[in-house]
């Protein structure tokens, strides 16, 4: 999982590509939004929504949870350094395999 903190704008979008670039043995499904069409190489860029419907569910729920994620709330921060420390906590905890050291290390203490 990669991300980047910025605006929806095309510098933003290199910036993030840059971070998966290096993965050769992907496909890129997206919308039909032009910095993705000038950025991503053409050979591995599928556009249309048929492909994008999982994305959307992901996104969605990766902000459910995380209220500063989310527009007019009384949680969201601006802080960039929060807004990745929120992240790169919620990946931690929802990822199985890392939740599960922390979680051994944690229960350890009942031992």
């Amino acid at each position: 999982m990669a991300w980047v903190l910025g605006g929806r704008d095309t510098a933003t979008f290199r910036r993030l590509y840059d971070k998966v670039k290096h993965r050769v043995d992907c496909r890129f499904y997206t919308d039909d939004w032009e910095a993705f069409a000038s950025i991503l190489p053409k050979d591995r860029h599928v556009i249309g929504k048929q492909h994008t419907v999982t994305i959307e569910r992901d996104n969605s729920n990766t902000r459910h949870p995380l209220g500063r994620m989310t527009r007019r709330t009384k949680v969201v921060s601006h802080c960039e350094k929060m807004l990745d420390a929120s992240l790169k906590l919620w990946l931690n905890l929802t990822t199985p395999e890392i939740f599960a050291l922390y979680q051994n290390r944690a229960l350890s203490i009942f031992k």
